[in-house]
């Protein structure tokens, strides 16, 4: 029916209704490429949901067995569940879930109704005093744009006030969909008891709660009905000032005191504080906005800079709003790159057009590529693909393919005209020579990219705009070239063929060039084997050679921030942490070779920043961890303060392990080498990953080995002489809680304030908190005013446990870490130590493993989605190839071909020394579509002449020769299209590998291909004439 059916004739018979349509279409596609959102990342699921739990005086060892054991038990039930992690920390359980890679985005919301739902089916099971558990299922939620409210002088109440009130205003603002608060300080009222002043004065802590709680408590006082209203009774005396907590009453032993008397009344804040954010050195309050989803990230920015501008304008003097993470702009330095890169594509494709067809050809040509581009932009609107730098980089990949259509098409014309043909004949014979293999090579190239699309993990969605921008631009191209470039070609062409002399159809191939080229194809096909044997040999070279290119997961960012970890020791304080944070921010402010690099840098203590940016390995709340977001001039001065502050951390810091980092593609990967050891025992698994750690530093690439278990941190531990204490009338439980209420305090009742409550919190003063060496003598009340020392109740024993416990799947676990040094790929490391590691495989007990993780293990689950789906795409491509060949030999002759590129692959990756990452091997299976597209071309080609009446050896030059400048012409474009994306630190790899598959891969299809082909039949050389 398609042959019966000539749609280029159709389009010249409807000349007018031809130019209506592509008008519209261009005019239609630049409108919705002005509608479409514009992003950094494309978005994508995290597939992780943060179960966490507090149960206050508990040991980590408790912690595990009571309360985290017990939620890992019930959430191994959930559906679609990949594995559990989880730590136990004193006081705090955190349960990570990870749903399996290959779940789809829309079962997600579900997948978290039931975890919520079964950890609250065992809510009542848990530990008495448990609070929670509390969830997160918006981890993977991305704050584009944080600012900073800082001020000389300002407390964090007041900066609060101002920021509550930035929040408001930014949250009218179109487009956005949260602004979260980030470091924070609730206020306190603390009550600082005097534990000798209370023993003196026979006061008990718990009738100073009784005050506090009966002045402060809102009771219904009743009211009066009248015969026409009702009149509410208001008794006043509520707390409402520091002073009338100081003068608040307090009977004891019938005596009255003033708790100012017996107590330190003071306004601050929470202590230790909760996690601190801090700009430029100086403590701040972060404001953080999130856009809503599909929203446009560019006119966001805008509207907030306006904004933003207007808040500033209305701020008292000595508080400034600054800018610490501006998502807008960094899109707009993105998209404007690859919009350079796709321009400059533009301009090599129109170069080898004009270059190699002529003017007026080549112009037809260049009239292709915008409307293509037109329609895609439509389709990709329809699609609800953004602008970002995997759908822009597909474009770019994308444009030296859609051009090739449009080159067959119109060379087609071009040398029907030159042989004599009028106009119309010439497009029809096009269309009729053309169209269907034209047609199967678009499949089958587009179907190299299948993988891509229907990966269902992390990395496939990350990447999904690969596979579909390329595929529509691809399809779009082929109805271009059979529908518009024949309406131009009619418009545009000249006459090439002068009325009155003589159709010699054969004349435009007997040029000296052509004739050079004949002999060496008739070279090839008479030394097929030759030929053959030599290609194999290539290939069996490149695969043995590919062991050499390095590996990679995805490159670093070509974003100028730097992350900068630092972690003390498990157990360390929120003091020890700010005071490494700040000697930091010293260092940063006052350095030469480091303050000249920076725009500015921003501090969180007790935490990691929020995410603003989608792939960025966010850190939860934890006191012994802080992180610096660096915001450097450009990527040269991220790498000179990286290596300045690697430097540092060897030298300056050694309380400290420090992390400086670049920031990462695709989904997170934290360390990038990464060993499990997994096992029932911890006693076991910390002996076998201290083994695993040895063989890791003896490999010279690594650096900073180190455990996701720290050292045991320091206890001590209060044994109550239980004789004795039931003596007294005191019990574990109330010694318990109030030796907690001394040290970490116990707030009693709330203080109302306007639209707040602040807690007021009984607790020890300064002294007996802090100092170690009085516990001993804190006095216990008994009862009537009695009191006892501590150490008459209790003997203290210091001691040592565990701080922090990991879990996988309900199995103790221990993560062995490690950083590179530059110059090499985890992948590469892994290999390494992973040979190493098996002599202490060999030895583990029963029940105990050692796993790979890192971005080794994150590359093969990408791989792995990849490999899945790939029989997929083979079948695609076979189906297409069969459609058009219709012979299992000459299938078999096109496919053969398909893995000739890696010859090229391999030797770009070596001379360049490129890595070899995920979206390198994405380009290199696509190569093998675009390798089949011009094989299948050539092969039809050989066989239409055999049909015509050729004899088969002179089909097979005749055709090669036919096919050459077209099929030069196309793999032109498509490799020089690629120079401007090899810069891309993401596509660079992509870009190199397509470019040196393609060129080898096009040579030997002008060659070898027509010797296989000879091979494969038996042709045989004509005889010489005469014989």
């Amino acid at each position: 029916m398609v042959h019966r059916f000539n749609l280029s004739e159709w389009a010249l018979a409807h000349r007018t209704l031809v130019l209506y349509f592509m008008i519209v279409l261009a005019a239609i596609g630049v409108g919705s490429y002005l509608r479409l959102g514009q992003a950094e990342d494309p978005d994508f699921t995290f597939k992780v949901m943060v179960v966490r739990a507090i149960w206050p005086g508990a040991s980590a060892d408790e912690v595990e067995r009571q309360l985290t054991d017990r939620i890992e038990k019930k959430l191994q039930e959930t559906p679609r569940l990949d594995h559990l992690r989880s730590y136990s920390k004193p006081g705090e359980s955190v349960v990570f879930v990870f749903v399996r890679d290959n779940a789809r985005a829309d079962e997600i919301k579900d997948t978290w109704y039931q975890v919520r739902k079964k950890v609250g089916d065992i809510r009542g099971q848990l530990p008495a005093g448990v609070q929670g558990p509390f969830f997160n299922d918006e981890f993977g939620e991305t704050f584009g744009n944080i600012y900073a409210l800082t001020g000389d002088g300002f407390g964090y109440a007041r900066l609060k006030e101002h920021a509550d009130r930035v929040r408001a205003q930014l949250l009218r603002v179109k487009d956005v969909a949260k602004v979260d608060l980030v470091g924070e300080q609730d206020e306190r009222i603390h009550v600082e008891l005097a534990n000798a002043k209370l023993a003196t004065f026979g006061v008990e802590p718990a009738a100073v709660f009784a005050a506090l709680q009966q002045q402060n408590a809102v009771t219904a006082s009743g009211s009066f009905e009248t015969a026409s209203e009702r009149i509410y009774l208001r008794p006043t005396g509520a707390l409402d000032s520091v002073e009338s907590v100081k003068q608040l009453p307090v009977r004891a032993n019938g005596r009255l005191f003033r708790i100012g008397d017996i107590a330190t009344v003071s306004r601050g804040y929470v202590d230790p504080p909760a996690p601190r954010m801090r700009f430029m050195g100086r403590d701040a309050l972060g404001v953080a906005v999130s856009m809503v989803p599909r929203g446009d990230i560019i006119a966001l920015g805008r509207a907030l800079d306006a904004e933003v501008e207007r808040i500033q304008a209305e701020l008292p003097v000595g508080l400034e709003l600054d800018r610490v993470n501006d998502q807008p702009a960094t899109v707009k330095r993105s998209i404007r790159e690859f919009s350079r890169a796709l321009t400059e594509a533009v301009g090599i494709v129109l170069l080898v057009s004009f270059l190699s067809l002529g003017l007026r050809t080549g112009l037809i040509v260049a009239l292709s590529i915008p409307l293509t581009l037109a329609v895609t932009f439509f389709f990709m609107y329809l699609a609800g693909i953004d602008l970002h730098k995997i759908s822009l980089g597909a474009l770019i990949i994308a444009l030296g393919l859609l051009v090739d259509d449009a080159i067959i098409s119109v060379e087609m014309m071009v040398v029907k005209m030159e042989q004599g043909w009028e106009r119309v004949r010439a497009a029809s014979f096009a269309y009729t020579s053309t169209a269907m293999p034209m047609l199967t090579g678009t499949i089958v190239t587009a179907a190299g990219f299948l993988p891509i699309g229907l990966a269902r993990s992390s990395t496939g969605e990350y990447t999904f705009s690969i596979f579909a921008v390329t595929t529509i631009a691809l399809l779009v191209s082929w109805v271009v070239s059979v529908l518009f470039v024949p309406y131009l070609g009619y418009k545009l062409l000249p006459d090439f063929h002068r009325p009155g002399s003589p159709a010699d159809e054969e004349a435009v191939y007997r040029t000296p060039f052509y004739t050079r080229f004949r002999r060496v194809v008739a070279w090839c096909v008479a030394r097929r084997w030759l030929v053959i044997g030599a290609t194999a040999g290539a290939f069996a070279l490149s695969v043995f050679a590919f062991g050499f290119v390095q590996q990679q997961f995805f490159p670093a960012a070509s974003r100028p921030e730097l992350i900068v970890d630092l972690r003390l020791a498990e157990g360390s304080s929120f003091a020890a942490t700010e005071a490494q944070v700040k000697k930091l921010e010293r260092i940063l402010a006052t350095e030469p070779q480091l303050r000249d690099d920076l725009e500015n840098f921003v501090s969180y203590v007790g935490s990691g920043s929020p995410r603003f940016y989608l792939p960025f390995d966010q850190q939860l709340v934890n006191a012994n961890f802080g992180q610096l977001i660096l915001n450097t001039r450009d990527n040269e001065a991220r790498e000179r303060v990286r290596a300045r502050l690697i430097r540092l951390f060897e030298e300056d810091f050694t309380e400290v392990r420090g992390r400086v980092n670049r920031l990462e593609n695709g989904p997170p990967v934290g360390f990038p080498v990464q060993f499990r050891v997994v096992g029932e025992d911890k006693a076991v698994i910390r002996g076998f990953a201290g083994e695993v750690a040895d063989a890791m530093r003896a490999n010279p690439w690594t650096r900073d080995v180190n455990y996701d278990w720290e050292e045991p941190s320091r206890v001590i531990r209060v044994e109550l002489d239980q004789d004795r204490a039931r003596v007294l009338g005191i019990s574990s439980q109330e010694l318990a809680q109030y030796v907690g209420t001394v040290l970490s305090g116990q707030a009693v009742t709330a203080w109302r304030e306007k639209d707040k409550q602040v807690d007021v919190v009984v607790r020890g003063d300064a002294a007996e908190r802090r100092y170690v060496s009085l516990l001993k003598d804190l006095a216990v009340p008994i009862g009537r005013g009695r009191t006892v020392p501590l150490a008459q109740v209790a003997r203290l024993t210091y001691g040592f446990e565990q701080g922090i416990f990991w879990r996988r799947d309900r199995l103790p676990m221990i993560t062995v870490r490690a950083d590179l040094r530059d110059g090499i790929q985890a992948p590469v490391v892994s290999q390494q130590v992973n040979a190493k590691l098996e002599e202490i495989r060999a030895r583990l007990p029963a029940g105990y493993r050692i796993d790979t993780g890192g971005a080794v293990e994150d590359a093969a689950k990408g791989q792995k989605s990849i490999a899945v789906v790939a029989p997929v795409m083979v079948l695609v491509m076979l189906t297409a190839l069969m459609l058009q060949l219709q012979s299992f030999s000459r299938l078999a002759l096109v496919v053969l071909t398909a893995p000739l590129g890696l010859i090229g692959v391999t030797a770009a990756l070596l001379v360049f020394r490129v890595p070899f990452g995920f979206v390198a091997m994405l380009g290199t299976i696509a190569l093998a579509g675009m390798i089949m597209r011009n094989s299948v071309i050539l092969v039809d080609q050989i066989d239409r002449d055999i049909r015509a009446g050729s004899e088969p050896w002179d089909a097979i030059a005749d055709a090669t020769v036919r096919r050459f400048r077209p099929i030069m012409l196309t793999a032109a474009a498509a490799v020089l299209a690629m120079i401007p994306l090899a810069r891309s630190a993401f596509y660079g790899p992509m870009a190199v590998a397509i470019m040196g598959g393609l060129v080898v891969a096009t040579v030997l299809t002008l060659l070898f291909l027509p010797a296989l082909y000879a091979a494969w039949f038996r042709v045989k050389a004509p005889a010489p004439e005469g014989a």
